[in-house]
């Protein structure tokens, strides 16, 4: 008699012993299920449908599904953040450039009344000056406080002013400058669409305001004199202002006194005081502000002791202690007070050369 799992006739004559046992390893469980290439429509599909009794299943990619959704995810916060860094960028969206202006300029020589005075040493000279209460190097140009404006941030009004004043000290103040042994740091802030007239100006001075070297720099002729002290004293002031909506400009009005001494002269030579007065008109788009370069627009020097007249455009030729002018101007201007606008040739006022060896120095103007 068969056991309870054999047929009743017993096992067919010829099959395999335990047919059971050749399926046995066969386990179909939901991911087999779920990876067949082939599903049997249901009888009801059949009937209604006329399907065919089996169809091909569509392969299912939930792993390629993923990696897309992930993908089109981080596009879509990509683009978004472009878009928010457009909109929030701190020097706006681009817009079409003005062309830049060539630099107007006016270097007007001082000539003394008398002979120069001098001193023994800077410091004594400086001391009966009207620069004794000026400050030294780059703390005469200091920042002053800034404001937003309708069309550009706080941040924006304080690149202009800190760019403006990098120039003043670069083309002022820097021993090197001074000397005529190089252009390069204020030349280096310059946007480049006037790098050509500046170049001219190097290569081919001329009193025509336009190409005057020191109409862009201040630059003492090494042949003649050398600096008796690196600690220039300075006083001034500094305005921005917005020009239109693309521009702003900085306004900039400085007095610099140097102690001189003769280029070769023994430490003990006796040392004279040289007033320069410069105004300075920078103007800066945003491409400026975000390059940290400066457009000159109009630049008036006032110098003094020099010979008047006298061809200042390559060189600035001060004279020494001892020494006249050739030929004076019509009229005394003092550097050191704010209102004097001389013409293209003027005399400098007494007190102006300091006071060590000339009487009635004026006393100095805020």
């Amino acid at each position: 008699m068969g056991g309870p799992g054999d047929p009743p006739e017993g096992t067919p004559e010829g099959g395999p012993g335990g047919a059971e046992d050749e399926y046995r390893s066969v386990v179909f469980d939901e991911s087999f299920v779920r990876a067949a290439r082939l599903q049997e429509s249901s009888a009801q599909e059949r009937m209604t449908d006329h399907a065919p009794a089996v169809r091909r299943r569509t392969p299912l990619h939930r792993g390629l599904t993923r990696q897309f959704l992930i993908l089109v995810v981080l596009i879509a916060v990509a683009f978004g953040t472009a878009i928010y860094m457009g909109v929030r960028h701190p020097y706006g969206s681009p817009q079409v450039r003005r062309p830049v202006e060539p630099l107007r300029m006016t270097v007007v020589p001082l000539a003394p009344q008398g002979r120069v005075p001098g001193a023994t040493d800077a410091d004594s000279l400086y001391a009966d000056s009207p620069a004794a209460h000026f400050d030294v190097g780059a703390e005469g140009v200091p920042l002053p406080v800034s404001r937003a404006t309708a069309h550009f941030s706080d941040s924006q009004v304080v690149a202009a002013l800190t760019t403006a004043k990098d120039y003043i000290v670069r083309s002022a103040l820097y021993p090197s400058v001074l000397t005529g042994r190089t252009v390069r740091p204020a030349r280096a802030l310059l946007d480049p669409d006037q790098l050509d007239q500046f170049e001219q100006s190097l290569q081919h001075p001329a009193a025509d305001g336009r190409h005057a070297l020191t109409g862009w720099l201040v630059r003492l002729d090494p042949a003649r004199v050398r600096l008796a002290d690196d600690k220039v004293r300075v006083q001034g002031s500094l305005q921005a202002v917005e020009a239109d909506s693309a521009t702003l400009e900085v306004t900039a009005d400085h007095t610099f006194a140097y102690a001189l001494r003769p280029a070769g002269a023994a430490a003990g030579t006796r040392v004279s005081l040289f007033t320069v007065r410069r105004q300075i008109t920078f103007r800066f788009d945003r491409d400026d502000l975000r390059t940290h370069q400066v457009q000159l627009v109009t630049s008036s020097t006032q110098a003094g002791p020099l010979s008047c007249p006298d061809d200042s455009s390559a060189y600035l030729r001060p004279l020494l202690a001892g020494q006249k002018a050739r030929t004076g101007g019509p009229a005394g201007t003092d550097p050191y007070e704010p209102d004097d606008t001389p013409a293209l040739c003027g005399t400098l006022a007494t007190g102006a050369v300091g006071a060590t060896g000339a009487a009635g120095a004026t006393a100095p103007q805020a």
